[in-house]
């Protein structure tokens, strides 16, 4: 009885349940609100306000397990990447090119303002403000330096904003339902096969990032090795959801279980400006769909949802149920993100050279 109370006590399994415990119900909550991110979201907000009632580094996710989640993200990502959506990017290539840097432009340049001022530390500002998959971007940032809990802080934000926006444009602009979430099945159907060849395909995946010690390369490595062997037919990738939710967990919990009283203040006081330029790019990529409309004769809607800055998860749900070009918006969101996951890092510390700012800890 003496050992076993004394494993669960080294274990932290109290703590543990009721981190699992507080993320179930918020990612729930969430679900009902239609809000989007919940399975990334709530185990983060959970994992904070276990971090601020008990403590930083009461409780700690495993290295190995953490970075399993995030190469499965990789694998979501190129998931995304298929022969369609590349076709429709080499039929308009200079378009997409010419919309996709524009985007990345003004929020590079957000992002440097953001540092200028010194709202955030070092890169983090950067990195918040690229307009790319949010989890992605947050593993990245981490990698390459940045604080990963005030990007994390910055991207989810512009998610929320994004996905509200664009579900509010939906409705105005064509009368439709604004993009319902798809049904919350936990359990789907599964080729157990495929699965099994995704899931051996990640682990390999992560050690070789570690092994080659590749920056960025959780992400970076499963994404080029699915979206190819998924290109050449040799590969389907099966990630059910309640995979994904357990890699969204591990993510979020290693975010949020970081967070300090500081940090939270700090977020707490840069969040009018944060706000602000949030708002400014949307406003930007507003004018920017005005433009491709006006010039290009694309339909307004179909415009305005693929130069959308971020959550293109929300803005392809919303895709879906709308009468627009789907495979037109998610080439322009997928471009996006591979360009800035490729130009991100040395864009970070070209702006952070010229803002004459190194990486500090908040």
């Amino acid at each position: 009885m003496y050992d076993a109370s004394r494993f669960l006590r080294y274990a932290s399994l109290p703590r543990w349940v009721l981190l699992l415990s507080i993320s179930t119900l918020l990612v729930v909550g969430l679900e009902m609100l239609g809000l989007p991110a919940s399975l990334l979201i709530g185990p983060m907000v959970a994992a904070i306000i276990l971090a601020l009632s008990m403590g930083q580094g009461s409780l700690r996710v495993p290295r190995w397990p953490l970075l399993f989640g995030q190469a499965l993200v990789g694998f979501l990502m190129a998931r995304a990447i298929t022969v369609d959506i590349l076709k429709t990017m080499a039929t308009d290539a200079p378009l997409f090119l010419a919309m996709i840097l524009s985007v990345i432009v003004a929020a590079a340049g957000l992002g440097w303002l953001l540092t200028r001022w010194q709202v955030l530390p070092g890169t983090t500002a950067v990195w918040g403000s690229s307009p790319g998959a949010a989890s992605a971007m947050v593993i990245m940032s981490e990698a390459y330096g940045a604080d990963a809990r005030l990007v994390a802080f910055m991207q989810y934000l512009r998610v929320v904003f994004v996905a509200v926006a664009a579900s509010v444009v939906s409705r105005l602009w064509v009368a439709a339902d604004g993009g319902k979430p798809p049904a919350f099945i936990l359990f789907p159907p599964v080729d157990w096969q495929a699965l099994a060849a995704t899931i051996a395909l990640t682990c390999l995946s992560a050690y070789v990032a570690v092994r080659f010690r590749i920056q960025g390369g959780t992400i970076t490595v499963p994404l080029v090795l699915g979206s190819l062997l998924q290109g050449f037919g040799l590969l389907t990738i099966e990630l059910p959801l309640w995979l994904l939710a357990i890699s969204y967990a591990l993510i979020g919990w290693n975010i949020g279980l970081r967070f300090t009283r500081g940090i939270v203040m700090h977020a707490a006081r840069a969040l009018p400006r944060v706000a602000a330029s949030i708002l400014l790019l949307m406003s930007i990529c507003g004018c920017m769909a005005f433009a491709l409309h006006k010039f290009a004769g694309v339909d307004p809607l179909t415009a305005y949802l693929a130069t959308s800055p971020g959550g293109a998860d929300s803005v392809a749900i919303i895709a879906a149920s709308s009468d627009v070009d789907v495979p037109f918006v998610m080439a322009m969101q997928t471009g996006r993100f591979l360009v800035i996951l490729f130009t991100g890092p040395m864009l970070a510390r070209f702006i952070a050279r010229r803002s004459g700012l190194a990486e500090k800890p908040v």
